[in-house]
């Protein structure tokens, strides 16, 4: 499990790769989280707003890796368009229904994420991909 979980915007992969060391916050407008796997988050996220299956999304190396170090475990990656897309256009009963049913997942797991919780994290997202995708930008997500 990740101990600083950060999502962030930037116009292009090699922008975003930049980060790798020192986090985003400097140079990106960034969300920050903590304490949950983001890499499994986004998988299970776009599973949950698309017929995609958790299998395929892994299969298809989602979520896309665009720099990551094995030395201090650093790693930053792209969130899909596909779930950018769903974030930025879903309601808020849509993002509320999600949230409820990765709180659930997460629960079966034995990791404890409350309900609101997890529409804040969906929530606030949302809102970044909305921001991202207006100025023409991605969204990725670093992880130390």
């Amino acid at each position: 499990m990740s101990i600083i979980v950060e999502f962030f915007a930037a116009p292009d992969d090699a922008s975003a790769a930049l980060v790798l060391r020192t986090g985003p916050r400097r140079a990106f407008e960034s969300l920050s989280f903590g304490n949950f796997d983001p890499e499994e988050a986004v998988i299970e996220w776009e599973c949950l707003f698309s017929d995609v299956s958790f299998e395929e999304l892994v299969e298809a190396d989602e979520p896309r890796l665009v720099a990551g170090q094995d030395d201090d475990g650093c790693l930053v990656f792209a969130i899909s368009p596909r779930l950018s897309a769903a974030l930025a256009e879903a309601e808020r009963s849509e993002l509320k229904d999600a949230a409820v049913a990765w709180s659930l997942q997460r629960a079966e797991d034995g990791e404890v994420i409350d309900t609101e919780t997890a529409f804040l994290i969906l929530g606030d997202l949302g809102a970044l991909v909305s921001s991202a995708r207006r100025q023409g930008r991605s969204v990725y997500c670093w992880v130390a």
